[in-house]
């Protein structure tokens, strides 16, 4: 409901009455005024569509500068023709900057992580959270539609104090959230820059008819998610030893895990016998390691279950494959 007392607030401050917007979108004054009530999706995209209109300012009053209606989708339109995903958000952001002066954002890859970040140049208020979260989530939004995927979220953070509504943060930026430090920014894997886009100008026209879910609903669908659970097996052994903790690694449900990976056509314990068995022979044939030790490495929890495991592979015991796959000394 901060939010939506957000944009009350952007409201009367530009002189326009809100009760008949609040009415529009079936949120009642004794709503706004409780703290710990909510609204859906819904609402609050017919909410906020209203207001922009009435206000002819996309950013809702967040800026020195109003946003007319259909800047946004000036913004999209400048980056569809990208490449990659990374060039698509170079262009979001340097655009950005061209229509108002009040806020940064820019774009970072380093490590493996991509950091999308956002500076502000004044003091934007008691609107100033209701602009961060805002932007954020239409930049994440934007960039998980023009891949169609899913792009999750290595972590957040915001310069501000954690609010009592801290919980919509879940939501919002799914994945570890820290307050009181800044800028306020979001991280991701820095391979979905690398993925082409998937969309068209045909497929532009059509979202921005409906643009503002892509601030409020999350996508399923992650593309890179083979991968990265992939990666996540083969660096981190013992802490992906079961579904569970893989999952809750990926910041996942062990059932959303097992649905998405079925989407791809993958399955949880085939990319396990990928990792592992790659791992395992590796080390047999690199290393003198023990047979424990190697079941150990690859993720197992005893030597008599990697055994089993190893000769399902390959039809021979560990200590059987290396003598057999070891180079004449």
């Amino acid at each position: 409901m901060a939010f939506v007392q957000a944009i009350v607030l952007a409201c009367q401050r530009a002189g326009a009455a809100p009760e008949a917007l609040l009415q529009q979108a079936q949120i009642t004054p004794q709503e706004v005024e409780n703290p710990e009530a909510r609204v859906t999706a819904w609402q609050f995209e017919r909410l906020s569509g209203l207001a922009m209109q009435a206000l002819d300012d996309e950013a809702l009053g967040w800026f020195s500068r109003r946003l007319p209606w259909g800047s946004y989708g000036l913004l999209a339109r400048a980056s569809i023709s990208a490449p990659t995903l990374g060039v698509a958000l170079q262009r979001w952001c340097r655009h950005h900057g061209l229509l108002q002066e009040d806020i940064t954002l820019r774009l970072d890859s380093t490590g493996g992580l991509a950091t999308l970040s956002l500076t502000t140049h004044r003091d934007l208020g008691p609107l100033h959270e209701f602009c961060l979260v805002s932007v954020l989530r239409n930049a994440h939004g934007l960039a998980c539609w023009l891949i169609d995927s899913r792009i999750p979220l290595q972590g957040s953070q915001f310069p501000l104090a954690r609010p009592a509504h801290h919980g919509a943060y879940a939501v919002l930026f799914p994945g570890p959230v820290r307050f009181d430090t800044g800028p306020a920014a979001f991280t991701f894997d820095a391979r979905y820059l690398a993925l082409p886009l998937q969309r068209d100008e045909t497929a532009l026209r059509l979202m921005l008819q409906r643009a503002l879910p892509l601030t409020v609903l999350q996508y399923r669908r992650d593309r890179l998610l083979v991968q990265r659970v992939r990666q996540a097996l083969a660096t981190q052994p013992l802490e992906t030893h079961s579904a569970e903790s893989l999952s809750a690694l990926l910041h996942l449900s062990a059932r959303t895990l097992h649905r998405q990976l079925k989407e791809e056509g993958a399955s949880l314990q085939a990319l396990k016998n990928e990792v592992r068995r790659q791992r395992a022979t590796e080390l047999l044939l690199r290393t003198q390691r023990p047979i424990k030790q190697v079941a150990q490495a690859t993720g197992f929890l005893n030597e008599k279950s990697f055994i089993r495991a190893f000769r399902l592979w390959t039809g021979h015991t560990p200590a059987e494959w290396r003598q057999r796959n070891s180079p004449p000394v």
